[in-house]
């Protein structure tokens, strides 16, 4: 079989740092490596050189909001249409409903190929948070929706993410597909580890917790803290490290200082080489993430990776599959439960690593075994007869 032509859309990609660019180039990476010819589709950002060993394609763009630092890419640019279909692609995969949804639309013409779109996150929250009138808000989830039906087939990447979906009134049929993580199975080698250690000056009774994210209150950054302090007030020896950066960052760092954390927790912006991060998880009891706005959660997923459990919020997106005390911790989404979860996971070392190991075997999931999925069901896909796709707006489930 010859290897496909696959368009990868999305509206955001590296330098941006967030979970569906991640997954987008992740996806590209797998799919060129083993068996597509990919071209990422993505909106242009100044100053940005991509090195990849597939192609991709920016397209002019204006600035959007700047606490977030995005742009939003122009789907109607003649140039931009007439280049991309002249790519021929067997198949468009889009993983935004914005955009890069009209774009892909736009191009789409006689012969039409399939097009699959990923519903990746809660983007009714997104658009409540920016936009005050609710006249507004709802010609926005309208123009959301009417993307969403245009697509041959939908994919979540949890099941509680297909619950998002139809919070907007969407009525079709989904398949849930998983992100995965690129992150290879294993700790780090132990004397990095220990350096890492040593550089902190962090005892051996002490216990290591760790936050990986974007510095934002929504990622419920202000629980994470509140939970820190009770942990320290009932006597649990321990460090705790938050790694990354984001518009709120000043004020989160001011409310660990107020609250008495200064000595516990350690904020190190952002780190970019993924093998130094391995060292974080490696050296981390318990990855705290308690995010009930993330829909996938692939942090949880790298922890997995080096067998170190997350305490989760039960009944998360990034909770599911996860068993209390067997895979992970699982709590209620407030400082007390938390809490309590998090002195009880430390009352015994050897159960923390047996949940940890449970996490690696049960929770951890490959970008390759992810993507293998993805492009299994691509060729499906392809020779399935459009009308008969049973995962779109056309299929009524509901």
């Amino acid at each position: 079989m010859n290897r496909l032509k696959i368009g990868q859309f999305n509206d955001s990609f590296p330098p941006t740092i967030d979970g569906v660019a991640q997954a987008v180039k992740n996806y590209a990476t797998v799919l060129h490596q083993k068996h597509c010819n990919v071209t990422v589709v993505t909106p242009e950002y100044k100053n940005v050189v991509d090195d990849y060993p597939f192609e991709v394609f920016r397209y002019k763009s204006i600035p959007l909001d700047k606490r977030i630092g995005y742009r939003a890419g122009n789907p109607f640019s003649i140039e931009t249409l007439i280049r991309l279909r002249n790519k021929r692609f067997d198949l468009m995969h889009v993983h935004a409903p914005f955009a890069s949804s009209v774009l892909v639309q736009n191009i789409n013409r006689l012969p039409r190929v399939p097009v699959v779109l990923t519903y990746h996150t809660k983007f009714d929250i997104d658009i409540a948070k920016r936009i005050s009138l609710s006249g507004f808000r709802k010609i926005a989830i309208r123009f959301v929706l009417e993307n969403i039906n245009n697509a041959d087939e939908i994919w979540v990447v949890t099941e509680g993410c297909g619950k998002a979906l139809r919070n907007i009134g969407y009525k079709g049929g989904y398949r849930v597909m998983e992100n995965g993580t690129d992150f290879a199975y294993g700790k780090a080698d132990k004397e990095k580890v220990e350096e890492l250690r040593d550089k902190y000056k962090i005892k051996d009774d002490e216990f290591v917790f760790l936050f990986v994210g974007r510095m934002m209150w929504y990622k419920n950054t202000r629980l994470i803290l509140d939970t820190l302090r009770i942990a320290k007030d009932r006597g649990v020896p321990y460090r705790a490290f938050m790694i990354g950066n984001g518009f709120d960052a000043p004020e989160i760092k001011k409310y660990s200082e107020d609250i008495g954390l200064s000595e516990q927790v350690i904020f190190t912006g952002p780190i970019y080489d993924r093998e130094y991060l391995r060292v974080f998880y490696s050296l981390a009891d318990i990855f705290l993430f308690p995010s009930t706005y993330d829909t996938s959660g692939i942090v949880v997923k790298e922890a997995a990776a080096c067998d170190c459990p997350a305490l989760l919020i039960r009944g998360s997106c990034a909770a599911e599959g996860v068993k209390h005390n067997f895979s992970g911790y699982l709590a209620e989404e407030n400082a007390g439960s938390c809490a309590g979860a998090l002195v009880n996971a430390c009352q015994s070392r050897q159960d923390l690593q047996q949940v940890g190991a449970n996490a690696g075997k049960h929770i951890y999931l490959s970008w390759d075994t992810a993507v293998e999925r993805a492009y299994s069901r691509y060729v499906e896909i392809l020779n399935t007869d459009p009308r008969y796709l049973p995962y779109n707006s056309k299929a009524r489930w509901v």
